[in-house]
């Protein structure tokens, strides 16, 4: 057994338990650093004794978008529990994808700041959105990869089809949501709820890339 992990180690790959550690580590710190702005933020309404209706009302915004955020990285961290939940073994290129993953997850809270404290322009919805774009396009790195090397898990390769058949639809969607922010004012971020319609346009791409590869007869 012993020489079986010095030579898994020697290939560079190792087993999940600390990567699966660190990465439930650094999604902690991120979602715990977007309230880090609302605590300042009582402290501010406390020094010109606001009450606590007219708090609510002045930073509603601010409110608004940490709810949006610590939703979409609890829902990113589930996604992401889901897709290593059975996978065995880790290699140095699927860790550094894992590693940019994580970039733009410790990086939200950044952008979400922005959006609760400061005057909406059109780099704004670019740099919030353009953020949960690379942490789906990340997402689907590690797909691929996996499907790829399927002996570094165990999921069923039909199971890693789906799954790079939903970030791909969750791509289209958010691009379409920046789309909205951009070009169509008054809609701004609630263009984020076309991703309500993830599971549709992954239904339609499965049957779209079903029929691809179905062969043809005749």
């Amino acid at each position: 057994m012993e020489d079986q992990v010095d030579q898994e180690a020697g290939n560079g790959r190792f087993r999940t338990e600390r990567f699966k550690a660190f990465v439930d580590a650094v999604v902690a710190i991120a979602m715990t650093l977007l309230i880090l702005p609302l605590m300042e933020s009582v402290s501010d309404a406390a020094t010109d004794k606001l009450g606590t209706a007219e708090f609510f009302v002045e930073h509603s915004g601010q409110l608004l978008s940490f709810g949006l955020s610590f939703v979409l990285i609890a829902t990113f961290w589930m996604g992401h529990h889901r897709q290593y939940r059975d996978v065995e073994w880790i290699t140095p290129p699927l860790l550094w994808i894992n590693i940019a993953w994580m970039a733009t997850i410790v990086w939200l809270p950044v952008p979400t700041a922005m959006i609760g404290q400061m005057d909406t322009d059109t780099l704004q919805p670019l740099v919030y959105i353009g953020t949960l774009i690379l942490t789906q396009l990340t997402t689907l790195a590690g797909w691929v990869y996996l499907l790829r090397h399927p002996e570094l898990t165990t999921t069923p390769a039909d199971v890693v089809r789906r799954g790079i058949t939903g970030d791909l639809a969750a791509i289209i969607l958010f691009l379409i949501a920046l789309a909205l922010s951009v070009f169509v004012s008054p809609v701004g971020y609630a263009g984020l709820l076309v991703l309500l319609l993830t599971g549709v346009v992954t239904r339609l791409l499965d049957r779209a890339s079903g029929g691809a590869r179905r062969p043809r007869v005749g």
